[in-house]
């Protein structure tokens, strides 16, 4: 083990078990951020997914981690205040996952409802129910060779002719991470191309056998078992930063409708796709008479933090099957 990574698994553990840890954490509250529970640990660990993918031996382990150092509560008793002032003096988690993948409601929730966790779990409305895809898995997967060589191959000439080429570290690379990180950071540099390319792009891209995303009978199952809440993370997954004053507002207008149709009682909680937003983004979302926003800076909740712009920390397939490296970011204020 890289002496870097023992050290912050030691501090980590140190942290939760001492004292000092203890006074930290007291009256304040941790909002994780998860994604994806695929079915293989494996298929996690590899760098283009890790980020947002984690297996589920991980996510066993991460959750009977977190039962043995937390009170795993629901994202509204954290956030307004009732388990932080009230209950056991040990810190409180909230879990979040967003976008609404298909395999939250496969993977993660059986283990979920083992274990008696909650979780809040964000929808791109538009994908829910529909063939609709998210961009990055598609491409991902598809330059991975996931679907095949000749459609690895379709997909990289056509990025040739839009002078996005797959960068030459990713053919050079002779070990599989190498690869993968290399893809990871490709992918990180699409996010700047206009979503109607990559709609485009993700058109070349084959299609899976399943939906990507969960459809409204799996969403009304989930919020009935009592464990599951349900919030907005956008309508298409577009940023909202980058968007005209009307097209925001169809984006804010069109999530909001599509989770009171769809569901018994919304989270009245955002999430901003991408974690991006500014101030004209809130002043917007005031007006649509929400409370409450997630981002994605790394921190801790302490009740006194802009309502709008909340902190959580990530999961990754790293840190979940390592949870003292998560407890080593906890430990910073979320800030590694």
């Amino acid at each position: 083990m890289p002496i870097k990574q023992m050290f912050k698994r030691t501090s980590g553990w140190l942290y939760l078990n001492s004292p000092v840890g203890r006074r930290h954490l007291r009256g304040a509250g941790v909002i994780l951020m998860l994604h994806r529970v695929l079915a293989d640990d494996r298929a996690a660990e590899l760098p283009h997914r890790n980020e947002l993918c984690v297996g589920p031996q991980a996510f066993e382990q991460l959750l009977r981690w977190l039962k043995q150092h937390f009170d795993c509560v629901p994202l509204m008793d954290l956030l307004q205040g009732n388990s932080l002032r009230h209950g056991s003096a040990r810190p409180k988690v909230a879990l979040t996952f967003d976008d609404g993948w298909r395999d939250n409601a496969v993977n993660a929730f059986p283990l979920l409802q083992q274990y008696q966790v909650p979780a809040s779990i964000f929808l791109s409305t538009d994908f829910i129910g529909s063939r609709q895809r998210f961009w990055w898995e598609s491409l991902g997967e598809t330059l991975w060779g996931s679907y095949g060589e000749e459609a690895r191959a379709r997909l990289l000439e056509h990025l040739k002719k839009i002078g996005r080429p797959l960068p030459s570290a990713y053919h050079i690379a002779d070990r599989e991470k190498s690869r993968s990180l290399a893809l990871a950071h490709y992918l990180q540099s699409l996010k700047s191309l206009p979503a109607h390319v990559l709609g485009s792009l993700t058109d070349r891209c084959p299609e899976e056998s399943l939906p990507q995303a969960l459809d409204w009978q799996q969403v009304q199952a989930l919020e009935a078992s009592g464990l599951i809440g349900f919030g907005p993370h956008g309508a298409s997954h577009a940023i909202l930063t980058g968007l005209d004053d009307y097209r925001l507002e169809q984006e804010l207008s069109r999530s909001h409708e599509a989770l009171a149709a769809g569901c018994r009682t919304p989270l009245p909680v955002y999430c901003y796709p991408n974690g991006d937003h500014d101030l004209r983004v809130r002043q917007r979302l005031a007006s649509h008479r929400y409370p409450y926003a997630l981002g994605t800076l790394a921190g801790i909740y302490r009740g006194n933090d802009d309502p709008l712009a909340l902190p959580r920390i990530g999961v990754s397939q790293r840190n979940a099957s390592r949870p003292s490296l998560l407890a080593w970011r906890i430990s910073r204020g979320g800030r590694a």
